[in-house]
């Protein structure tokens, strides 16, 4: 009897080698808390590669959008507009300070706030934009830009799941004022947990050490600029372990051939799904001639939302997982509390209903994606 082929997850860490090694020399260093040689070494990565004026790692995504809202003074009632279709950190991050979530519809083809729905939502209360680039294909950032330039508002990049895509040839999180990354076990480059702020708006820099050293100018002081560190402000803990920078820097090192792997495997299904697409049984990504995708996530649209679940099922069946992605936010119990919807968000309720993510990640084969391809054919016929 012929083996049954091996399972295939949603996601897998793609692994350099070096990840044990450089933990084994933080330890061995005995610098285990933040802020030692390795998260240096991460830090001066992150600013090359990106261009941001400083960039700080956090012990998550989620952290380094908290400290967005703090350096922006986010304060009760403030009104920050940005996707439904979104992990609920971006939401949160505004709601802890207070902040009313706005909730804007996403183009059909990106599955990104829909720029043209941005000045219909502006009040007097609005302090921001907070933009996701979804699965790795930037927004309309010029178009972002300029309506947050006419309105006086600050935008902030969610690019979770953006390390090393452009918009233009600028990395994303680059952009706006403030910009996010994630290094969770589920992205490209991964850290188990952990992320990084990246602050574009160099007058917010001096602060935003401030903020993440738990509201103290510990950072001077460890640079030698003064003799003391002393309160200075509001602020947190935010700085990830030595270790998870020495993992995190291994990871780094070889950001562009993960990145380089995934977008080939991306493009692959990209070709393997196009006659579905002709067929009309599902829809594939858009991607705008501007942006430059990083392979973090493949998705498609169903053409109906009544056989998603089917579809899962059927590839379940065969070791292969697949899922669907967010819950809208403004559907959401906390979201009806806390945030406000601009109109019915059409979109974001196609994407709930019918995305279907599928498996992506270094360790498929060409033959896996083949597999895959076959199997969604099945069970859409």
């Amino acid at each position: 009897m012929a083996a049954s082929p091996a399972p295939i997850p949603l996601t897998a860490p793609d692994l350099s080698g070096k990840e044990l090694r450089y933990v084994a020399e933080a330890v061995a260093a005995r610098h285990l808390a933040g802020d030692g040689d390795f998260t240096k070494r991460c830090h001066a990565w992150l600013e090359r590669e990106t261009g941001a004026a400083r960039a700080l790692l956090t012990h998550s995504c989620t952290a380094a959008l908290e400290m967005a809202a703090l350096l922006l003074d986010i304060m009760p009632g403030d009104e920050v507009i940005m996707p439904s279709y979104t992990f609920v950190s971006t939401a949160n991050a505004f709601v802890l300070r207070g902040g009313v979530p706005v909730f804007v519809d996403i183009r059909r083809d990106t599955l990104n706030l829909d720029e043209r729905l941005i000045e219909a939502a502006i009040t007097p209360r609005t302090r921001a934009i907070a933009v996701v680039h979804y699965a790795g294909i930037a927004c309309e950032m010029d178009a972002i830009m300029a309506a947050a330039a006419r309105h006086g508002l600050a935008v902030v990049e969610d690019a979770a799941q953006g390390l090393l895509a452009t918009y233009r040839g600028q990395a994303l999180g680059s952009i706006g004022a403030l910009g996010a990354l994630s290094f969770h076990e589920t992205k490209n480059v991964v850290s188990g947990e952990g992320g990084a702020l990246l602050v574009n708006d160099a007058s917010l820099a001096h602060r935003a050490e401030i903020l993440r050293e738990k509201g103290t100018d510990r950072s001077r002081f460890l640079r030698g600029e003064t003799d003391k560190y002393t309160w200075q402000d509001i602020g947190s803990s935010f700085l990830p372990s030595e270790i998870v920078a020495a993992f995190l820097l291994a990871q780094l090192e070889e950001a562009r051939a993960i990145t380089e792997r995934r977008v080939r495997l991306w493009r692959m299904y990209d070709e393997l799904l196009a006659p579905l697409e002709a067929s009309g049984a599902l829809s594939r990504p858009g991607v705008p001639a501007e942006c430059t995708p990083n392979g973090h996530i493949y998705y498609v649209m169903l053409a109906s939302d009544r056989g998603r679940q089917a579809v899962i099922d059927h590839l379940a069946a065969a070791g292969v997982r697949s899922a669907f992605h967010y819950v809208p936010l403004h559907d959401s119990p906390a979201g009806q509390r806390f945030g406000r919807a601009v109109g019915d968000l059409p979109v974001t309720a196609e994407a709930s209903r019918q995305l279907l993510r599928l498996p992506l990640h270094a360790g498929l084969a060409d033959t896996d994606l083949g597999r895959i391809a076959a199997l969604l054919r099945e069970a859409l016929d």
